[in-house]
């Protein structure tokens, strides 16, 4: 058996060239999508998609130095009420920071006025996001939602363009999805319609990390190994909360983790861990075979279309 290569020499072997073409074409979908749209807003929850969208829009819009320049379009969270407490401080931070224009959708706002409705109170809220985000979108006018889903997370991803048509009702067809050669988008619309943009949509998890360690972009410390109670529970490490707590004959065992993916607490879990930097998460990074979503997502374990059904419903 061949022994490890150590961290130290397997990082500077990887080829980072792809990482600068990536960068380009990121840049060059932002800067159109901006043209092209009246009213555009970045969807930012402030995992790591969001936040490295949010630092190639910072590159694409603002000068070197430029603080108080801001970016053309405000960054758009819908908040379940269900997020973990180290993101929403990290999003309140981030923002602070940056002096960027923060639009918050809350769902207990859906659930308020009857437009959402729970089954019980302990029912995960993922799903219903759609209908706060639509509900958003019409409030505020929005033509083009800018987001940071990739192809190799989901099949149903994987068939998305990258300037991804909604019709009036905020639905997805993806029968009827437009083509995009040479990179020449059809940005027309409708009235009631608008387009989702995903200037990272040719990005793997490997490419998104690798650029995270180059740029150093901060992300919430729930993307690194911390201490944190668990139970196994279907394949899956549930963390232990007040939203989902220990069933009856469960263990609850203190782990080492880290998250893959950030998302509802409700349906989000951990994966065992001990890497503390962005070189270490790529190095773990190298070796998985199973996506982010896959490994750490309960709503997507519900059935083999779950995220095509929720997409036609108006999901990101």
């Amino acid at each position: 058996m061949n022994a490890p290569t150590p961290l130290d020499r397997l990082l500077p072997e990887i080829d980072l060239g792809q990482l600068d073409a990536l960068e380009e074409e990121a840049i060059f979908i932002l800067r159109e999508t901006a043209a092209a749209f009246e009213r555009p807003a970045l969807l930012f929850s402030a995992g790591k998609d969001s936040c490295v969208v949010l630092h190639l829009a910072q590159k694409a819009f603002k000068l070197t130095g430029s603080a108080k320049a801001r970016l053309p379009f405000p960054l758009l969270h819908v908040d379940t009420g269900h997020n973990f407490p180290e993101v929403i401080a990290f999003r309140d931070a981030i923002v602070e920071e940056l002096g960027e224009q923060l639009v918050v959708a809350h769902l207990e706002d859906s659930i308020a006025r009857g437009s959402v409705r729970l089954a019980s109170t302990d029912e995960s809220r993922n799903g219903h996001q759609s209908v706060t985000l639509l509900e958003a979108v019409e409030e505020h006018h929005f033509d083009a939602l800018i987001g940071g889903a990739r192809r190799d997370e989901e099949k149903a991803r994987a068939k998305e363009r990258i300037l991804s048509h909604r019709d009036s009702f905020g639905q997805w067809q993806p029968k009827n999805q437009r083509p995009e050669l040479w990179t020449l988008f059809n940005t027309r619309l409708k009235p009631g319609e608008h387009m989702r943009a995903f200037p990272i949509s040719n990005w793997t998890e490997l490419d998104v990390w690798l650029y995270i360690q180059r740029e150093r972009i901060a992300l919430p410390s729930l993307y690194y190994a911390h201490h944190r109670e668990v139970v196994r529970r279907r394949g899956l490490l549930v963390p232990v909360t007040a939203l989902t707590p220990p069933k009856a004959g469960e263990r609850v065992e203190t782990l080492d983790v880290r998250f893959r993916t950030v998302g509802d607490i409700s349906c989000t879990c951990p994966v065992e861990s001990d890497a503390a930097s962005a070189a270490e998460v790529v190095a773990e990074t190298l070796a998985v075979t199973v996506s982010e979503r896959g490994a750490t997502r309960m709503d997507d374990r519900t059935s083999d279309a779950s995220m095509e059904r929720r997409k036609k419903e108006g999901y990101f």
